[in-house]
């Protein structure tokens, strides 16, 4: 699959404009640049800004490898969203939840934030600037990130002793903040090439130079979306708030702001995905936009279990205490 099959439809546009500077290698070197550097220029009314890419890309991996990072995402899709709908399920069910999991085998092992997949994640998005066929982290990636930020927020690590559980949450914690990181060295070169191509043009000096009006910004100022962004710090702080409630007991004030903490990262969460399948739409590419809708569509089910059943605890307060009025009346 060529660098013109895999870009959206603003990636498309830039592949043919830099055809004149010398095809798809010159994309491929400009949209995968770690490092722009801006030269002396005396030609300030049509080039005040000359930039050219200072760093190597050591090349693609094989189109197997992009093959295993989509099967891989899509199980990460399914599972997270058959635990939340057998979640949902359960909590439509006054009977008692049985443990967690499928045929004996833990629930924490099967979703993309257990301690099982989450290395795997993590591998995947810290080699993810090379993975550029069937499922290009460039575009995906943040998918891949919204997937692992639902699963932590939508299932708990399950472990018998306080010290299991606290080093199973750091580990959730850690791997939410390196995932965020690595993803951002993938999207953040992308962006800023894309803007790169979009908004400058080439001045003949080498294969990737280029004069722009303006100075070339990192991760462009098209795109709004970041890794680590107070979206993963919301995730962060809401799985910090659970391990403190876990270990130190859940009392009124801290059972509270745990609920809002989680809250404010489902409210991030749900914002991101709305956000990037706005831009992926807006871009044309139907990849991306079917793989974002799906994400968000996961993220809004996750809201909707949560608000039920929110809402059916409510409800239930509201029996009681009427049912103690009655009581004390009698």
């Amino acid at each position: 699959m060529s660098y013109d099959q895999v870009l959206f439809g603003a990636g498309r546009s830039a592949w043919r404009a830099a055809q004149h500077g010398g095809g798809d290698a010159v994309t491929r070197q400009i949209l995968k640049c770690m490092r722009w550097q801006l030269e002396e220029t005396t030609d300030f009314v049509t080039c005040p800004y000359h930039y050219y890419c200072d760093s190597s890309y050591p090349g693609d991996y094989s189109a197997a490898v992009g093959v295993l990072v989509a099967a891989f995402a899509a199980y990460c899709f399914l599972s997270t969203l058959a635990f939340t709908v057998l979640d949902l399920v359960r909590g439509s069910n006054s009977a008692p939840a049985p443990a967690p999991g499928v045929r004996g085998v833990r629930r924490k092992y099967l979703v993309p934030s257990g301690p099982f997949l989450l290395p795997l994640v993590l591998l995947a998005l810290a080699r993810g600037q090379r993975v550029n066929a069937v499922f290009p982290l460039a575009q995906l990636g943040p998918a891949l990130l919204l997937l692992l930020q639902a699963s932590a927020l939508a299932f708990r690590n399950e472990a018998d002793g306080d010290v299991r559980y606290a080093v199973l949450e750091a580990s959730t914690v850690s791997g939410v903040l390196h995932a965020s990181l690595y993803l951002d060295a993938v999207v953040l070169p992308y962006y800023t090439g894309l803007e790169a191509l979009r908004w400058s043009r080439f001045s003949g000096e080498c294969a990737s130079c280029l004069c722009r009006m303006e100075p070339l910004l990192v991760g462009g100022s098209a795109v709004r979306y970041r890794g680590l962004s107070k979206t993963a710090l919301a995730v962060i702080f809401a799985l910090c708030s659970r391990m403190v409630c876990r270990i130190y007991g859940e009392e009124r004030l801290s059972a509270w702001t745990r609920s809002a903490l989680e809250a404010a990262g489902w409210v991030l969460v749900a914002a991101d995905a709305v956000y990037l399948v706005g831009w992926v739409a807006a871009e044309g590419g139907g990849v991306g936009v079917a793989a974002y809708s799906l994400v968000a569509g996961l993220v809004f089910l996750s809201v909707f279990g949560k608000a039920y059943r929110f809402l059916a605890w409510v409800e239930a307060r509201q029996s009681q205490w009427k049912s103690s009025l009655c009581h004390s009346a009698v």
